[in-house]
């Protein structure tokens, strides 16, 4: 297991970008890297709520880690701190014995010049989650948090 972090400005403020972050339709959105389409199972946004999220590959040539083209992953809030932080223990549904284990993303925003810092922190990530494919789709999916909240913060 590994750790790692990836941070992305976005020039909103935090409150529009902590909505978004809690926001299943947003989730649908933003975070789900170049490539795949996802859908949001179950998105209960407060401490102790659950959430379930599939991530399916667009090319049909895409391996996914739960199904043939999927990634399904689950999971629950562990802590809210609204618009500053929030702590996120997940899995993958997978029988590969290499990408399995409870990992904990703890996503915190911060005041910058012109918007919001967001740093995202993955750790126990299993050892068959390539890491540079892991840092990809974090950037990708923060780079599209990015511009959804931008295009109109009022909406978040």
């Amino acid at each position: 297991m590994y750790s790692m972090q990836v941070s992305h400005h976005v020039s909103a403020s935090r409150p529009a970008v902590y909505r978004a972050l809690l926001d299943p339709d947003a989730i649908a959105k933003w975070r789900v890297p170049a490539g795949m389409s996802s859908y949001v199972h179950e998105f209960d946004a407060r401490e102790g709520g659950s959430f379930r999220v599939s991530l399916t590959y667009d090319a049909p040539d895409g391996t996914g880690k739960s199904a043939p083209h999927t990634d399904t992953y689950h999971g629950h809030f562990l802590k809210l701190v609204p618009n500053e932080q929030l702590v996120e223990v997940l899995e993958f549904e997978t029988a590969d014995p290499a990408l399995q284990g409870t990992m904990t993303m703890t996503t915190t925003l911060t005041d910058t010049d012109g918007g919001t810092e967001v740093l995202v922190v993955h750790d126990g990530i299993p050892d068959g989650v390539p890491a540079a494919d892991n840092e990809t789709g974090t950037r990708m999916a923060l780079a599209k948090l990015a511009q959804l909240v931008e295009a109109d913060e009022r909406t978040w």
